[in-house]
């Protein structure tokens, strides 16, 4: 992210998914409902501790990492490992379309 409306968007979009109003999570994260009204909008140049505060109530890890790397992270995305392990190879192998496997009898 390279830009304070992009943290924003960010925080709106996990506002929604989560059901949060602005003023239940300014009451939470122990803002005044302006400051987050301003950072939800953009428009401020907030401290770390205030991002910090909204983003763990909003269940967000802030995490850096080197730009060589940026774009292979993606926030919510899960992504097939580049070689198959020997677990899911096997799994593969075994399914058959269309059949359903029983549960294992002990």
């Amino acid at each position: 992210m390279k830009s304070h409306s992009e943290v924003a968007q960010l925080l709106r979009q996990q506002m929604r998914s989560h059901g949060i109003t602005q003023a239940e999570l300014s009451a939470s994260a122990g803002l005044p409902p302006r400051t987050l009204q301003l950072m939800l909008n953009g428009s401020r140049d907030y401290r770390l501790g205030t991002l910090l505060a909204v983003a763990d109530r909003l269940g967000l890890e802030m995490v850096l990492v080197p730009k060589s790397v940026a774009s292979a992270v993606h926030a919510g995305s899960v992504t097939e490992p580049a070689v198959k392990s020997v677990v899911q190879a096997a799994l593969e192998r075994a399914t058959v379309p269309g059949v359903c496997a029983e549960e294992p009898r002990l």
